[in-house]
């Protein structure tokens, strides 16, 4: 598994950078280059903020079982307006090659 992160000061701190190797391997894009990756920078904000404002995260359960569920919602429930609104699922379903 790779983290794809900015260089923001949580990302590049010493103890985040210590603990990371145990799990994932990171990449970091160039000092001030957000548009390098325009998308994941907007998918990192709607997880961020869906899942502490609409999900409510506590901290009860794992974090991988919070970002998991995050991931069905996401896929299966969340409207999207550039789809017409329907979700990733249904758009894929209805243009499936």
């Amino acid at each position: 598994m790779i983290l794809h992160s900015d260089q923001g000061s949580v990302y590049a701190s010493k103890a985040f950078n210590d603990l990371l190797p145990m799990y994932v391997s990171r990449s970091m894009l160039r000092a001030g280059t957000p548009t390098d990756n325009a998308a994941m920078e907007s998918i990192n904000g709607w997880i961020k903020a869906e899942l502490f404002m609409e999900f409510h995260v506590t901290g009860e359960k794992p974090v991988e079982q919070e970002i998991d569920e995050y991931i069905v919602f996401f896929n299966e429930q969340r409207l999207a307006y550039s789809l017409n609104y329907l979700t990733p699922k249904q758009y894929r379903e209805t243009h499936a090659a």
